[in-house]
């Protein structure tokens, strides 16, 4: 029979991990404000967004996304990720900056959208191009229109770290379709 020895250790390994940790989040109903995309053109509603007109949609809390620059085939947006996109290795998890490209290849679309117009993304390809690491400053993205049919659109997007330094780059396919109309 062997012996039972005493340690210091922690009764349970959750004891071992330190203090929870936490993180808030706070988002206005995304039916309304999607029910205000049909009304005007993309890039009208993309800048009433940025100016706080129009709330941005739940998943911009979940990721800290902010957008900066709103033009007709080209946006650039910004988000600091914290430590709760890290993956088991310390780093920021790469669904994050897919999170992140997939958002800029979409809105690109949406800013040469007329009223009426919407999107949806058919398939994005990711390159991870470099690392990120926690506590390294935000992260700046921009996307950027290739064409825009009348059924499909096409769009390319960049992430960038503090330094300015590609960490991760995208192309991405787009459905481009009616928006149904408030009310009917």
């Amino acid at each position: 029979m062997s012996e039972t020895q005493q340690t210091d250790a922690p009764t349970s390994a959750h004891e071992a991990w330190g203090a929870p940790r936490t993180r808030e989040l706070t988002w206005y109903d995304p039916i309304q404000t999607a029910a205000q995309a049909p009304l005007m053109t993309g890039v009208e509603f993309l800048r009433r967004m940025r100016d706080g007109v129009i709330p941005p949609p739940p998943i911009a809390a979940h990721f800290g996304l902010d957008i900066d620059e709103v033009e007709g085939g080209r946006v650039t947006f910004r988000c600091t990720p914290d430590e709760s996109g890290y993956n088991p290795i310390g780093t920021i998890h790469g669904g994050v900056l897919c999170t992140l490209l997939d958002t800029v290849c979409g809105c690109a679309i949406q800013s040469v959208l007329p009223q009426g117009k919407g999107y949806t993304s058919i398939e994005i390809k990711v390159s991870y191009v470099k690392a990120v690491r926690g506590g390294g400053g935000p992260l700046s993205a921009e996307g950027t229109v290739i064409k825009a049919g009348s059924r499909v659109g096409f769009t390319e997007g960049v992430v960038r770290d503090a330094t300015g330094a590609v960490v991760a780059t995208a192309s991405s396919t787009l459905l481009i379709f009616d928006l149904p109309t408030p009310g009917a």
